[in-house]
């Protein structure tokens, strides 16, 4: 009996013993054909969970080789943004978070709205995205809801990376960069098959970047980041069916941070208009993170089935450093240190391929702990102006017949420390079922369901303690008190759960194996989950009633305890106040995967219309104290996507992508006078576009090099809006970028330039305390790499 990995492991031993050198899948292709690559033909992979290849799925996809990704710079998962129809990705700075955004789905902060799977292990926090891409074989971008066969937040779509097999790819691979801005990189690979039946891979890399952006307050480079790490695979094949895949790799990341320039005043008078145009805060900003992720995919093949088991562990721990005001002012700073660990588990139990039913059963769950601290610290002129100068706005003055009232903090800074334990379980089954050459050949119906379960829990511990003076005047009459205390405290938990059926449906026509038709209903689910944040604006507020209630108790002004009562905020309900909900929707879809003139031509097009209800949207508290998330009624999603890929001679071959989103708020009331019914949704390019192509110059015989290959893509996303009142936007825009490649066996030289026309735009925008922030894209860069495999 013949089994796949058997055949994998077979082929590798032919191709090796067949040619001189070390080979990659993309090597070993033929040359003298002017038919499209198939990236799925090209490079085996394992999924436990479909039954077919990408492209013959009812679903719209992207996927990238690793030839690809060198071509367009595609360093990070930051890198895909706009390559991909309807695909965004906002560059803040940081590896902290990553948001992603498809088709008017998003998340800045708390739970993503796009899931990403490397090795078949899922990424559960968002801080993890962001990973180091040296040893990187393929990405797919599924786009639309994946949730009957992933689940949670991946009401958006899916990513999913693959490393390289040290099965496939065998020798040691030295890559060398350089780059303008002080950039330097390296990694070392060496690819192992000891036997038939095991082979591993050991890899480390360096990453130096110096900076791109210079803080005036200064005149240091802000955003400059060093990382280094490492990753180890091991697969081993004990029999002809069985299959044991081991990864474990770990990053260390140290970036500075944040380049954040003053836009101007969002509403009010302009005081720092020298600033506007300019980067300038007093405290020092950045963020370093260690993050290990481990794994083992098993995989047995019966004659009628296909069991796996994906176990994954993540650990991550980091440290965020803020000066919340960014400005030159010594306001507030805020400090946050995360410490998660996620362990999680699959079991997929499939059909094999090729069979008139096909079917996948599976259940999975995850348990996350997830340790947060999160202090806030009132500097000196914080202290002033948020502190002091709030309270006293409270009370009645200017008026010969009232009295004045005022309040003087003696604290010189004020921290309001903060400790939470945010735990999540998840749980899920499901089982989704293909019956083809229903009626006629070639079509089929696909009908799934998952149960997905959540509990998410949160402890909180968080304090905070004023000493004040208060002095009052009413004619004649004068009255102090000295070394007044007031004092805040929250602790305590709280919990909730939520229990989601994600149904799929699907129709597909396929007249061939590279040529269908398909129409899908899909629904997608966003966790809810608890705003920390928001304690800060708790303790604010209880913070300003343990004072009204110090005064009211001290002697001196305890007969005008009724009149301090009438100044006192309504106790929060703290689970109200720090809950957002989750967020729902459902995706109507209709698309077409082609290959047409005799596979010169790959053509993937889709339309979809989506509605999702209580949106999640981030958004700074009213105090400015932090980012909060919170739910925006709905909004409606409409649009289309297209990607062509055409090798239009052996030598030359073009591609190009477009996607277009119209997401708009349907029903987002926040007050009589604020309305955004009909607005955009935030951070959604309403047009995403890529057109690119390579030409491969060959040389002659025994000449000094094999061929030399150009390559050059312009990628273009806009307009966007950066707010729900959509007063502020990024008009669209491009960037040129190009790659000349010098080749000769299995060594490679290659020049590179991004942005080269030196496009200046907005790559984020935000607004706090009535004041406008904004990154700018990264300006033109220049660089060389040398890659060397033997």
């Amino acid at each position: 009996m013949k089994k796949n990995i058997a055949i994998v492991s077979l082929l590798a031993v032919s191709i090796k013993s067949a040619l001189a050198g070390p080979v990659s899948p993309e090597n070993s292709l033929p040359k003298d054909t002017t038919k499209v690559i198939d990236i799925e033909e090209v490079v085996v992979i394992a999924t436990p969970k479909e039954n077919n290849r990408l492209r013959q799925q009812a679903t719209s996809s992207t996927s990238f080789s690793q030839s690809a990704m060198r071509n367009n710079s595609v360093t990070s998962v930051k890198s895909l943004s706009a390559l991909v129809p309807n695909l965004f990705i906002p560059d803040y700075g940081s590896k902290l978070t990553t948001s992603v955004y498809i088709r008017g789905i998003g998340s800045r902060i708390n739970t993503p709205a796009v899931g990403l799977y490397v090795d078949n292990i899922p990424f559960i926090d968002k801080s993890a995205f962001d990973f180091n891409y040296s040893d990187i074989e393929r990405i797919d971008v599924m786009r639309g809801p994946q949730g009957t066969l992933y689940g949670r937040n991946t009401m958006g779509g899916l990513i999913r990376v693959f490393t390289k097999s040290p099965f496939t790819y065998q020798g040691t691979d030295l890559r060398l960069g350089a780059a303008t801005y002080n950039n330097y990189n390296a990694s070392l690979t060496h690819y192992h098959r000891i036997s038939n039946q095991f082979a591993f891979s050991v890899g480390l890399f360096y990453d130096h970047k110096g900076g791109f952006f210079k803080n005036n307050y200064n005149g240091k480079r802000i955003d400059t980041d060093n990382e280094f790490g490492g990753r180890i695979r091991a697969i081993y094949l004990p029999t002809e069916n069985l299959k044991l895949d081991f990864t474990v790799n770990y990053e260390y990341t140290n970036q500075g941070g944040y380049p954040y320039e003053y836009t101007g005043k969002v509403s009010g008078e302009e005081d720092r208009a020298d600033y506007i145009g300019r980067i300038s805060y007093d405290n020092a900003c950045g963020y370093k993170r260690n993050l290990l992720n481990t794994g083992l995919n098993l995989e047995y093949q019966a004659d009628n089935f296909i069991l796996s088991s994906v176990t994954g562990f993540q650990y991550l721990r980091d440290h965020m450093d803020l000066d919340q005001d960014f400005t030159e002012q010594n306001i507030y700073t805020m400090m946050q240190k995360q410490n998660s660990k996620t362990l999680s588990e699959e079991i997929v139990l499939k059909s094999k391929p090729g069979r008139r039913w096909q079917w996948t059963t599976g259940v999975s769950g995850f348990y996350q702990w997830l340790d947060t601290e999160a202090p806030v610290t009132f500097q000196k002129d914080g202290v002033k102006s948020l502190i002091e100068g709030n309270v006293n706005g409270i009370f009645p003055s200017g008026s010969p017949q009232l009295p004045t009232m005022h309040l003087t903090v003696n604290n010189p800074t004020m921290p309001v420390p903060g400790n939470y334990n945010t735990p999540t379980l998840n749980g899920g089954v499901y089982h989704q079922s293909t019956l083809n050459d229903i009626l006629i050949e070639g079509l089929s119906i696909t009908a799934g369901l998952r149960l997905d379960y959540e509990k998410i829990k949160m402890s909180y511990n968080a304090h905070s303690n004023m000493n004040f003076d208060f002095l009052f005047k009413m004619g004649p009459m004068q009255m102090e008190s000295q070394g007044l205390n007031a004092l805040s405290s929250f602790i305590g938990k709280e919990s909730t759960d939520y229990l989601q059926l994600l149904p799929k449906f699907t129709l597909q026509y396929a007249w061939n194996k590279q040529n269908n038709v398909y129409a899908t209903v899909t629904k997608g689910y966003r966790s809810g989950g608890y705003n920390i944040q928001m304690f800060s604006e708790l303790i604010r507020s209880s913070l300003k009633n343990s004072m009204l209630d110090a005064l009211a108790q001290n002697p001196n002004f305890s007969k005008f305890a009724s009149m301090f009562e009438k100044y006192k905020d309504q106790p929060a309900n703290i689970k109200e106040t720090v809950l957002y909900k989750p967020e729902y929707s459902w995706n109507y879809e209709i698309g077409s995967h082609l290959t047409l003139f005799n596979g010169k031509l790959q053509a993937d097009l889709s339309a979809f219309y989506m509605d999702t209800r209580d949106q999640q949207l981030s958004r700074f508290a009213e105090s400015g104290l932090g980012r909060i998330t919170v739910n925006a009624g709905k909004s409606r999603s409409l649009g289309a996507e297209a990607s062509l890929r055409a090798q239009l001679t052996d030598q030359f071959s073009l591609n190009g992508n477009y996607g277009y989103t119209y997401a708009t708020f349907t029903d987002y009331v926040i007050s009589e006078t604020e309305n955004y019914n009909g607005n955009y949704v935030p951070f959604v390019p309403k047009h995403t576009f890529a057109v690119g192509g390579q030409y491969i110059f060959p040389l002659r015989k025994n000449a000094l090099l094999d061929n030399i290959t150009l390559d050059a893509n312009y990628r273009a996303a806009g307009r966007i809006y950066w707010t729900e009142q959509n007063n502020a936007s990024q008009a669209l825009y491009g960037t040129l970028n190009g790659r000349l490649s010098l080749n000769k066996g299995n060594g490679q030289i290659g020049f590179w330039v991004n942005n080269a026309l030196n496009k200046d735009y907005q790559a984020f925008y935000f607004e706090t305390m009535s004041r406008g922030f904004a990154q700018k894209g990264r300006p033109v860069q220049v660089g060389i790499d040398i890659r060397c495999r033997f």
